[in-house]
């Protein structure tokens, strides 16, 4: 990590210099220890969650193992989950990426991303989910044989301000993949809600909406618009991205805080001795909230003064955040065959914000 001199940054930045704009790193200054939030837990023994969505008062939660779970008035109900393919059991894979369709109340629509694994390959996809009778069935199929490895799946599934459904694909362990711009892996997805690719996208028939990514994990957004990303780096140098349409994030030519013209430096970056492992993210009032695997902690991250800091520690390996309203919910992920469970994990938490 290239250690930033304060003072040569405070010029850098009143000049205007944009690699600067892109480029935080460890050197960020600490927010001022504040007081531990109190800390409920909402709901216990899930098997490896992944997503958290929540409508009305319920939340539905996906399990890698396939299955989702609704939890109403700290009530947990196992809903079954019938895929068109057998879910794969390999590390980090399966049922991951859930996101409610805008109109769930009446559709009872869904969309899924999981790992499957069809003669002796195995792929992700990303498809529709219909609830009846408290079961889910795979109903359409959105986008197929996204190459998968045993690790970096990618994922996440949100949708947009615009309206659109995102996906974070991983670069299946072949790092070249991520800046090839013929195919899916190592890229941000954005597609209609029906699975045809917008008219407006950055690439001519193309559902890519930015690309050279490792491992992204996690997606959130601003109320003016402006699009994050969480990342994985490799062994370290993991990065908190602002995501613009159609540009070049730089794996594997570049990362953490290295640069090259026509690539994007991130945010925030871990640095070279540091990583965090970042999965499911969120934002509030100018503040990303990043779920940190191996930082085993909340991450707080403020955008505005660069200020990050711990929000909550000491329960393992953290997954996805949802913020709603007052409160910050967060699931752990010490069941994942990485972590080490607990009594009664894993769990559902939530703070106040």
């Amino acid at each position: 990590m290239k250690k930033a001199i304060i003072p040569i940054l405070l010029t850098m930045l009143l000049f205007g210099c944009s690699a600067t704009k892109h480029k935080q790193s460890e050197d960020h200054e600490n927010a001022t220890n504040l007081p531990s939030p109190k800390l409920e837990v909402i709901a216990d023994n899930l098997q490896t969650p992944w997503s958290i969505q929540k409508s009305g008062d319920a939340f539905y939660l996906t399990e890698r193992p396939g299955n989702i779970v609704k939890i109403t008035d700290r009530e947990v109900e196992r809903q079954h989950v019938e895929l068109s393919k057998e879910l794969s059991t390999a590390s980090e894979a399966g049922l991951l990426g859930f996101v409610l369709a805008p109109d769930f109340l009446e559709s009872k629509r869904a969309y899924a991303y999981y790992t499957y694994v069809d003669d002796t390959n195995q792929f992700n996809r990303i498809i529709t989910l219909t609830l009846q009778d408290n079961k889910w069935k795979e109903e359409r199929l959105l986008i197929d044989r996204i190459n998968s490895s045993s690790y970096h799946h990618g994922g996440r599934l949100k949708i947009g301000p615009d309206g659109k459904l995102y996906a974070t694909i991983g670069d299946a362990t072949q790092p070249t993949l991520a800046q090839d711009l013929s195919v899916l892996e190592g890229k941000i997805l954005r597609l209609n809600l029906d699975g045809t690719i917008p008219s407006d996208n950055p690439f001519p028939n193309s559902y890519v909406y930015s690309f050279g990514h490792r491992n992204p994990q996690g997606l959130a957004w601003a109320l003016d618009g402006k699009m994050y990303a969480s990342e994985h780096g490799n062994s370290a140098n993991d990065e908190i991205n602002e995501i613009e349409k159609g540009q070049n994030y730089g794996w594997p030519i570049i990362e953490g805080t290295e640069e090259q013209q026509g690539m994007v430096a991130p945010l925030f970056t871990s640095g070279n001795n540091n990583t965090w492992a970042p999965s499911g993210i969120d934002y509030d009032k100018g503040k990303l909230y990043v779920a940190a695997l191996r930082g085993a902690a909340v991450l707080e991250f403020n955008v505005e003064t660069n200020e990050q800091r711990e929000l909550v520690s000491d329960l393992g390996r953290i997954r996805d955040i949802f913020v709603d309203d007052k409160f910050l919910y967060f699931i752990s992920n010490n069941t994942d065959g990485r972590g080490n469970p607990r009594t009664n994990d894993d769990k559902l938490y939530r703070i106040p914000l």
